[in-house]
């Protein structure tokens, strides 16, 4: 387990589960034009995409759009879906496109530090460290490139296997390793300075 995943990217306590053959008959439902089947599918998908774009662009407005834009962007083509399983992997590569629209559009760096929500309840592998530590985390993840971040989040705050992740994105398996692992190796140079942040807290998950 990585430390660095559990500090700062649990996922949200209100994210709404829906069971897999429910999920997949709301897909075939929404792709026969149920708007109220849709509009379920997207309330159950929004805490998991919104989380996940609020971390890339480290901007909450920001992220809202992109979530809008991507949800929009999935109804228009729900009908294109040929496996209704694959609809959370099409959601979250609509997502990250549009953050990646949203993050090139931006006129300057947006230096906003991550915020992160605290765990209503307690997570069952609660790794949190003191909140300083917790805010330089932040800090230091939101100076990373957005395509880093963008992998980072897929691979930890998603948990999903690395192959996965590169197939969202659009990215050689090989590509999406070498961005978690300088994304990682910048986050050890940056916290090593801390005597409470040991680099060995930072390691990659297996693909």
């Amino acid at each position: 387990m990585v430390a660095v995943a559990r500090i700062v990217w649990e996922l949200p306590g209100d994210a709404v589960c829906t069971g897999r053959g429910m999920q997949v008959e709301l897909v075939e439902r929404a792709r026969s034009g149920d708007h109220e089947a849709f509009s379920e599918l997207a309330s159950a998908s929004f805490g998991r995409l919104f989380g996940a774009a609020k971390l890339i662009l480290r901007d909450q407005d920001r992220a809202q759009d992109a979530v809008q834009e991507a949800l929009v962007l999935a109804w228009k083509h729900v009908r294109a879906i040929r496996d209704p399983e694959a609809w959370d992997a099409w959601l979250y590569r609509l997502t990250v496109r549009a953050c990646y629209r949203l993050a090139r559009s931006a006129k300057r760096r947006d230096v906003t530090e991550l915020h992160v929500e605290p765990d209503r309840e307690p997570a069952s592998h609660d790794f949190t460290g003191p909140l300083v530590e917790r805010d330089r985390l932040g800090r230091e993840l939101g100076r990373l490139p957005v395509e880093q971040r963008a992998v980072m989040v897929l691979h930890f705050y998603l948990d999903l296997p690395l192959t996965d992740a590169a197939g969202i994105l659009d990215i050689p398996v090989g590509t999406a390793k070498s961005r978690l692992h300088r994304g990682l190796e910048a986050l050890r140079d940056a916290m090593s300075g801390d005597a409470d942040a040991p680099a060995e807290d930072v390691r990659e998950r297996p693909a």
